[in-house]
């Protein structure tokens, strides 16, 4: 039981938590920019070394901000049915190939180049390999491109890197513990067959779960949506597959009258939580230590960025989309997150290298930040000189 004084400071901090939201909120609207890298960098303030640091809700938030990652995936995962995801993943697997390579090579050509080890390479190389889903959903939502030509195909993008995770992450847990063979191709099975087993209800059977879902009243279809989610969600976090693909395949597999209804019910819950996610992700960045490894971070960040401005580029141009699309795919893909952050949590948590987790962190900000700069500006850029020349071709 928390004592009265300990729930009277995690109330107060968590108030001033969300009213540091509401004034920066504020400002981005006034200012005409995503208020994502502005909740970045207050949770960088209110974190340790921070300017107003803040410790008695941390525990809190870090529940909210897994709850919000799970509520981003959902309300994306309720704009599109069964049939579009089944038809983006058989377009689109050659562009999650691509991506793939475009994006794990910068992070293994620098570990190799910074003398790690195998191990911590492969972390790295994790690190860069995949773009934010909670980051690039509420800014999809936030920019009104929803509708866009070429966000099927950053979605599509999207969860082939999320689904990869689900065979990548059990394959790292391998790695770091040193466990056997045998145990380790049973990790790695059971997490793929979990994913196997939730796109195939969410493909076959969507139809079932939306009337198995639906009710007569709000309340009850509030709480019937969240408490699948969350279930769902923590279940596939249990068997190490992404709680963001649970939430996105239950947010596919409801269709119709019940995914509107669930999309209003849903979406002030969604900027609540999400907020306080990228309010923890900066939380957890110490700012002392991003100096030291600044340029190392940017330099990375630099060879992502082109990496992914050439696979959204290249995947769109394959839909049909036009130069002005595929330059917004393109940089759609270049915000980092959350799965960055658990790569090289586990590898610190692992002991692997004194730079890894202050490399990681300032990769991460930075990707974070310049990611939702370009996604909000992308329509004022000029397309660079050697794509437009493609374009005409």
């Amino acid at each position: 039981m928390i004592a009265a004084g300990a729930s009277g400071d995690v109330l107060l901090e968590l108030g001033v938590v969300l009213l540091v939201l509401a004034v920066v909120g504020r400002a981005a609207g006034r200012i005409g920019i995503p208020s994502v890298p502005l909740y970045l960098l207050a949770g960088l303030a209110m974190g340790e070394g921070g300017l107003v640091p803040l410790n008695a809700s941390d525990d809190f938030i870090r529940v909210g901000a897994d709850v919000g990652v799970v509520l981003l995936l959902l309300l994306l995962g309720l704009e599109y049915n069964a049939e579009e995801l089944r038809d983006g993943l058989k377009g689109n697997w050659k562009a999650g190939v691509v991506d793939f390579v475009t994006g794990a090579v910068p992070g293994a050509v620098a570990g190799l180049l910074l003398g790690w080890g195998a191990t911590a390479t492969v972390v790295l190389a994790g690190v860069t390999y995949i773009s934010s889903s909670g980051i690039i959903a509420k800014l999809l939502g936030d920019l009104d491109r929803i509708a866009n030509r070429e966000t099927p195909v950053v979605l599509s993008i999207l969860v082939i890197e999320d689904l990869a995770m689900a065979a990548f992450l059990p394959v790292l847990g391998v790695l770091l513990a040193g466990i056997g063979l045998v145990e380790g191709t049973l990790t790695v099975g059971a997490a793929l067959a979990a994913v196997v087993i939730a796109l195939a209800v969410s493909i076959r059977w969507g139809a079932h779960v939306s009337r198995a879902v639906a009710a007569r009243t709000q309340e009850v279809l509030l709480l019937t949506l969240l408490g699948l989610t969350l279930l769902v969600a923590g279940l596939a976090e249990r068997l190490q597959v992404s709680s963001a693909v649970g939430a996105f395949l239950i947010g596919v597999a409801i269709s119709g009258r019940v995914a509107e209804s669930g999309r209003e019910l849903l979406e002030p819950l969604r900027d609540v939580f999400g907020g306080l996610f990228f309010v923890f992700f900066g939380l957890q960045i110490d700012p002392a230590t991003l100096p030291p490894v600044l340029l190392a971070a940017v330099a990375l960040g630099v060879a992502s960025t082109i990496g992914k401005l050439m696979t959204g580029w290249w995947a769109a141009g394959r839909a049909g989309v036009g130069p002005r699309g595929r330059w917004r795919a393109g940089l759609s893909l270049v915000a980092r997150g959350e799965f960055s952050i658990v790569i090289g949590g586990l590898g610190v948590a692992a002991g692997l290298n004194a730079d890894l987790g202050s490399l990681t962190a300032a990769y991460v900000l930075v990707m974070a930040v310049v990611g939702s700069l370009l996604m909000r500006f992308a329509d004022d850029l000029p397309l660079p000189p050697f794509l437009a020349r493609r374009s005409t071709r």
